[in-house]
């Protein structure tokens, strides 16, 4: 599988593509995702501010390589007698054989929180340790980072859905943001932009299987559902998700679709052009307007993403990474101090999200999912000039804020792409009915990847 143009997003690909919902680490167990049936290993206590010794921790290569390297150093400043040996490495490759043998293991890894259920019987319990912050921890971090009431993965980010647009286009139209509060809200505004450009198919959908199905899934959880519940049961015949696919059918029908992939060229090339202004994803699309979009740099704002029904949530949340503690690391409560420093102190998550050499105006592609970290008065990270000057931190941990709770991620779901991914394609290219994606891609994912396991 390729990647996207976005290194900050790699967790889209290379994190959650190839082997990355768990795949990899084998089949779901009978008892509940990523559960094995012995008995976790706990991580309690945590090393004093004297603390010595020397930790392994891997990270990705790339942008976010680069900013943790940074916040590490803020880490050795504050713990100097700890030896902190950060290594960039192919995790997708490597991590989960190296969990399983336990070999050349090391005390700490940066990781997707979809891998979490699946590789728990390999790694710390951290319930203990991560007690005293939870509270204040987003809901849906902790809840995908946990299997069988225990949690596996220290929670780092959160990647809120937004509404990204253009401006100059609503308003040319006779848009006005502030106004799409449903998703009909959002059929009706694409109406009005196609009305006033016939060449416009203002919405985009994504063409690639895995992202549009990680879309769909974003979608969903505006409403508290996922793909699968907490014991791995299949939930997608349902209503809510028979209503986001009814709403797909109907802007399809409509001819209120741009159907691309993921900033591929002719994605970027309807951007540009205006036949493209509304695009629901992740916060991450603010690479797009910061680094692609050379034309209408300036012109994009983000909002809330709009509601399914009267008075729910705005967001839901789309991809995610966490921090996990290898069962059999070396110096595991060294690889505890320094997650804790990057999740949950201060000047940790500071130094992560705040401008750096790497990102000058701060991280802009996620938010903590701390919520002392994610003040909406004490911003990490700058105005993006990229989106005339607009407070993107406000909008995004505020979007951050209303994202529901959700059930542990599979082991089967890449697997799934096949069945509900495909068939999603169909559904946009107009060659399938919602109620026959809902039935065919159950039957498939329930005989094929549920019985199997």
């Amino acid at each position: 599988m390729s990647r996207p143009p976005v290194p900050r997003r790699s967790v889209l690909r290379g994190a959650l593509g190839a082997g990355a919902l768990a795949v990899a680490a084998g089949p779901l167990a009978a008892c509940a995702p990523g559960s094995s049936g012995s008995e976790p290993r706990k991580l309690t206590g945590t090393p004093s501010a004297s603390a010595k010794g020397e930790i392994t921790i891997w990270n990705r290569s790339g942008d976010l390589f680069k900013v943790f390297d940074a916040a590490i150093d803020a880490f050795r400043k504050a713990y100097p007698d700890v030896k902190v040996n950060h290594q960039a490495v192919d995790i997708d490759a490597k991590l989960a054989n190296t969990l399983i043998s336990g070999t050349d293991l090391p005390d700490g890894s940066f990781w997707d929180d979809a891998k979490i259920g699946s590789q728990a019987e390999h790694l710390y319990d951290l319930t203990d340790l991560i007690a005293p912050y939870r509270n204040r921890t987003s809901a849906y971090k902790l809840s995908v980072n946990t299997v069988d009431g225990r949690i596996y993965g220290v929670p780092w980010d959160l990647d809120p859905g937004l509404l990204w647009y253009r401006e100059d286009l609503l308003e040319d139209a006779g848009v006005d943001p502030a106004d799409l509060k449903s998703y009909d809200d959002l059929l009706s505004a694409a109406r009005s932009l196609k009305e006033k450009n016939p060449a416009a198919r203002p919405i985009h959908m994504e063409k690639d299987p895995f992202l549009g199905q990680l879309w769909l899934e974003m979608l969903a959880g505006q409403q508290g559902t996922s793909l699968a519940d907490e014991h791995g049961k299949v939930r997608l015949d349902s209503k809510e998700y028979r209503t986001i696919l009814n709403w797909i059918r109907d802007a399809v029908d409509d001819g209120l679709v741009t159907h691309a992939e993921y900033l591929k060229q002719a994605d970027l090339a309807a951007l540009e052009n205006g036949q493209q202004a509304l695009v629901p994803w992740a916060v991450w699309w603010s690479f797009a307007p910061q680094q692609l979009l050379k034309k209408t740099q300036g012109k994009w704002r983000a909002a809330p993403l709009p509601a399914w029904t009267p008075g729910g949530a705005r967001s839901g949340a789309m991809g995610g990474s966490s921090f996990i503690i290898p069962a059999k690391a070396k110096n595991p409560h060294l690889a505890w101090l320094l997650y804790e420093f990057l999740c949950f102190k201060e000047p940790g998550y500071s130094a992560v999200y705040g401008p750096s050499e790497i990102y000058p105006g701060g991280l802009t592609t996620s938010v903590p999912s701390y919520a002392p970290a994610r003040r909406a008065d004490r911003p990490l990270f700058e105005p993006v000039a990229a989106l005339g000057g607009q407070d993107l931190w406000k909008v995004a941990v505020d979007a951050a804020d209303a994202i529901p709770p959700a059930a542990p991620i599979p082991a089967w779901w890449n697997k799934s792409v096949d069945y509900l991914g495909n068939n999603l394609q169909r559904l946009m290219e107009g060659k399938m009915a919602p109620d026959d994606v809902i039935d065919d891609s159950t039957k498939k994912i329930q005989r094929n990847l549920v019985d199997r396991a």
